[in-house]
């Protein structure tokens, strides 16, 4: 019995050597191979693990660890710890950011600008997503995507700056209105809220239209038909067959722009000004200060990733069930 089994695995060995010509054929047949990467491949288990070590490993060393680590400083007395000294604990950073309203007001302020963003990008991709999945010819959807896709192969810096130059006072929409004759003088846009929920929402359209693109797709054509039959007008198909059947769309790409909104970083600098400060630069002006800030400044980050990922939490439980999920 022993010996038909060592039979039968050499056969099988036999067999996925015989399976590859050449010198990839002496490799796969050497001894070397044979107790080394060949025992692995033939294992099951071995495999199972060497597929689980990938995405273990990404998962704990690239966003549960640097959590960690964030949570650990945000209860630090200070962070680099002093030479000869024993790392001091506190909940003293999680305080100072509901104690006072320089840090609180923003982290408001960074809420409901994420919020209207989400809106807005919802109502100017939305047509969008439709004409291309479901008024351009299936044979060009690729093409058209592509298209759409373009802008987003820039760098995000690259995108920041093609705003400024659109609207700055001598940029491309100022003067093509005074071209038009609408205007007599640059109409002051850069540096405001306008300037930065545009910014912002240029960046971060594509997490709404990939989303959205693939559940409108989905919807059969017939559905809509019918109910054309059935003497709904335009209004009520949009409102009674096409948005409930892309909930899921519409649920994962507000979840999304708002969770990259909440964080954004890059756009406020260069596109807001004084008045349109938000959570993300005083988090960064506390990690660019001197060291003994860092606490804090892990504290504010921790707290705006928990209230970012509880609202959306929220969001999608209420809006769209159980069955919605992030891309």
């Amino acid at each position: 019995m022993a010996q038909h089994s060592r039979t039968q695995s050499d056969g099988h060995a036999n067999a996925g050597s015989a399976r590859y010509a050449g010198w990839i054929g002496r490799v796969a047949q050497s001894g070397l191979y044979q107790t080394t990467i060949g025992a692995l491949a033939n294992s099951r288990r071995a495999r199972l693990v060497l597929l689980l070590v990938v995405p273990v490993v990404w998962i704990v060393m690239l966003h549960i660890g640097p959590i960690y680590q964030m949570a650990r400083i945000s209860i630090m007395t200070a962070y680099p710890v002093p030479e000869n000294a024993d790392a001091a604990y506190t909940l003293e950073n999680y305080r100072l950011f509901f104690r006072e309203p320089l840090y609180f007001v923003p982290f408001v302020r960074s809420l409901i600008f994420a919020a209207a963003v989400t809106i807005a990008t919802l109502i100017v991709v939305f047509p969008v997503a439709y004409y291309v999945a479901k008024i351009v010819k299936p044979r060009n959807r690729t093409r058209a995507l592509l298209l759409l896709l373009i802008p987003f192969w820039a760098g995000e810096l690259i995108r920041t700056f093609s705003v400024i130059m659109l609207l700055a006072n001598r940029g491309a929409l100022n003067v093509l209105l005074r071209e038009l004759g609408f205007i007599d003088r640059p109409i002051p846009m850069l540096y405001t809220y306008f300037s930065l929920s545009f910014g912002v929402i240029y960046l971060i359209a594509l997490f709404m239209l990939l989303p959205l693109y693939s559940a409108i797709e989905k919807i059969p054509p017939q559905l809509v038909d019918a109910a054309a039959d059935l003497g709904a007008g335009p209004f009520t198909r949009f409102r009674k067959v096409i948005l409930p059947l892309a909930r899921d769309g519409i649920v994962s790409g507000c979840s999304l722009v708002f969770l990259t909104s909440v964080g954004v970083f890059a756009a406020p600098l260069l596109l807001g000004g004084p008045g349109t400060v938000i959570f993300p630069e005083i988090i960064a002006s506390l990690f660019h200060g001197s060291s003994d800030k860092w606490p804090a400044g892990a504290a504010f980050s921790v707290v705006m990733l928990a209230v970012s990922l509880s609202t959306v939490g929220i969001f999608m439980r209420v809006a769209g069930g159980r069955s919605v999920r992030l891309m």
